[in-house]
């Protein structure tokens, strides 16, 4: 039987189950949580970086967005506050669209 030992979506043990397949799961505490989903978004940022696809770049920005929302509520928040100090953020300091790469400063 192959052991994942991560965190997965919240409907994965219902998917599981009705296959027939046994599988054993947890509830995390609110510690553990917090570091899974740390370790979880390591992990779909890396499956971005290696998607070879527009397909699988999407599919792996789309579990990442999903992460961060878990993470906005995790810390009593929104992605509508998020939202917020990003584009305060933008006004200040600028986005990424320029593609501007720092050399070095003196």
């Amino acid at each position: 039987m192959p052991v994942y030992n991560k965190l997965v979506r919240d409907r994965i043990p219902e998917i599981i189950e009705n296959t027939r397949k046994k599988f054993t799961t947890e509830r995390l505490n609110d510690t553990r949580y917090i570091e899974e989903l740390k370790k979880k978004s390591f992990e779909e940022l890396e499956e971005y970086c290696e998607a070879e696809s527009r397909v699988d770049a999407l599919e792996e920005m789309a579990d990442l967005l999903e992460i961060m929302h878990a993470l906005a509520k995790y810390h009593g928040s929104s992605m509508e506050e998020i939202e917020k100090i990003r584009v305060q953020k933008a006004k200040e300091r600028g986005g990424f669209r320029d593609k501007v790469y720092l050399i070095e400063v003196e």
